[in-house]
Parts: C-alpha cells; sequence; structure tokens
C-alpha cells in the first residue's frame, strides 16, 4: 500500500513535468522569468550586427518596481495590456529599433512594422528569432501566443496568425513594454 502511494506521487510529478514541456512553460530561459541565476543566450545586436552572448536579466520583484513605470511593471511583469489605441507607438512611423523597456533588447526593426487597425503596434517579424521567445497562453477563455523577450522574460504581447506577407503574423505589442531608438535611414 505504502508503494502505490509513492508510485502515484511519482506518476504526478512525471505528468506535471511533461505537462510544463508540451504547454511550452520550459520555452523561457533559466533566469529570465523564473527568479535564478542569469544564464547567458545567444542574441542578435543591432548595433553590432551579428549575433552576441549576454545574460539574461534577473531582479527581483522590488528592483524590477524601482526600474520601471507602473505600466510598464504591470505589462512587463504581470502579463498586462494597455488599452487599444492609447499607446504611444500605435502611430509611431520613425525609422529606427524598437527594445525592450526592460532590458532594452533589440527587438523590432521599423521596416517590419505596419498598421493592424487594432490600436497597439504590430510588427510581421521580430529582428531575430532569438531575441524573442513565445509559449502558449490560454488566458481569458482564449488560446493565444503571448511574446516575452528573451532576456529578461517580460510580457510583450501576443502573436497572430493574421498579418501580412510575406510572414503572415501580427506581433501585436504594448506600447510600454517597449522602447524607440531612432537610427539612420
Amino acid at each position: 500500500m505504502r508503494n502505490s502511494g509513492v508510485f502515484s506521487a511519482l506518476l504526478l510529478a512525471g505528468i506535471l513535468v511533461i505537462g510544463v514541456a508540451v504547454s511550452g512553460g520550459l520555452a523561457v530561459p533559466a533566469g529570465a522569468a523564473d527568479g535564478s541565476a542569469p544564464a547567458r543566450i545567444r542574441v542578435y545586436s543591432v548595433e553590432k550586427g551579428t549575433d552576441v552572448m549576454t545574460q539574461t536579466v534577473v531582479k527581483t520583484k522590488e528592483e524590477w518596481k524601482k526600474t520601471l513605470t507602473t505600466e510598464q511593471y504591470h505589462i512587463l511583469r504581470e502579463k498586462g495590456t494597455e488599452r487599444a489605441f492609447s499607446g504611444t507607438y500605435d502611430k509611431h512611423h520613425e525609422h529606427g529599433v524598437y527594445r525592450c523597456a526592460a532590458c532594452e533588447l533589440d527587438l523590432y526593426r521599423s521596416e517590419q512594422k505596419y498598421d493592424s487597425g487594432t490600436g497597439w503596434p504590430s510588427f510581421t517579424a521580430p529582428i531575430a528569432a532569438s531575441n524573442v521567445l513565445t509559449r502558449p497562453d490560454n488566458g481569458f477563455f482564449s488560446q493565444r501566443t503571448e511574446v516575452l523577450c528573451a532576456r529578461c522574460g517580460g510580457h510583450l504581447g501576443h502573436v497572430f496568425d493574421d498579418g501580412p506577407k510575406p510572414t503572415g503574423k501580427r506581433y501585436c505589442m504594448n506600447s510600454a513594454a517597449l522602447q524607440f531608438v531612432a537610427t539612420a535611414k
């Protein structure tokens, strides 16, 4: 009898681990969102024009609250969403790079930005696939794909399969999760 209890506990633990792996819960690198030690990751740098090695950013809740505005904290750390048509970058058309507002990782180029009519800045693709992470988001009684910063694990928005060619993707981001840096054409 006692062994069946141990077996049941091990079986349940195995199911949970498999469930996390299948759901994409392991997509966020160690250190980015789980509060563990920083990990080394490869990302694309616009300044260098190539992939570079960097470390994930790990901060406590209190440290994030000191460096982010209340709105940024709500969106980036608590998976909030700004109201449609309220963000700084919805109708923004300057040439440059959009970075993570929390850790300044390069995320999107202005050339990939388009007006989706949704009220949020939308992009057809990130600067590099390695700079963003995605995972299933089944909250609010819907199935979506969440987009996160690869370096700090911050919630940026969601990606949908209803964008224009050539990718067919719509990376629908929160303005408050982004920081714009103008660049020469």
